[in-house]
């Protein structure tokens, strides 16, 4: 249905509240960059209007810190522009300091635990090779 993939890749030892936290910024993340992925507004049967979702399903997986290294190197070698969140980026309040903070890491050394992309199904599947469906 689609030719495309939005996925989420979490590192599987992150405490419940750490998942979904790291799941709504990089979600934040891929619409502010593929604004065209959010459809229509939602209207009840009593003509509430509620925000417009996501056209296609968004794919949540985990890994393992190894392969989140790896796939974040991936996704660096195909040029496929991500949303990343480093894990000290938790010891922050707000968004000036999650940037200042992340600014200090390169590829290298970056403590990765969530990523996500939004790119060509077969692409999406390369970079991500190694993740499981998230449990």
């Amino acid at each position: 249905m689609f030719d495309t993939k939005f996925a989420i890749v979490l590192r599987e030892d992150l405490a419940v509240w750490q998942k979904l936290n790291v799941t709504a910024f990089l979600t934040s993340g891929i619409i502010a960059e593929k604004p065209g992925i959010i459809g229509e507004v939602y209207r009840d049967a009593d003509g509430n209007v509620y925000n417009p979702l996501s056209i296609q399903p968004v794919i949540v997986l985990s890994a393992d810190e190894k392969t989140m290294s790896t796939i974040h190197r991936r996704a660096l070698e195909r040029e496929v522009k991500t949303s990343l969140y480093v894990e000290e980026m938790f010891s922050t309040g707000h968004d000036v300091a999650n940037r200042e903070i992340f600014a200090r890491f390169g590829p290298d050394d970056a403590k990765v635990v969530g990523i996500a992309l939004h790119a060509d199904k077969k692409i999406a599947d390369k970079i991500t090779k190694g993740a499981r469906m998230h449990p």
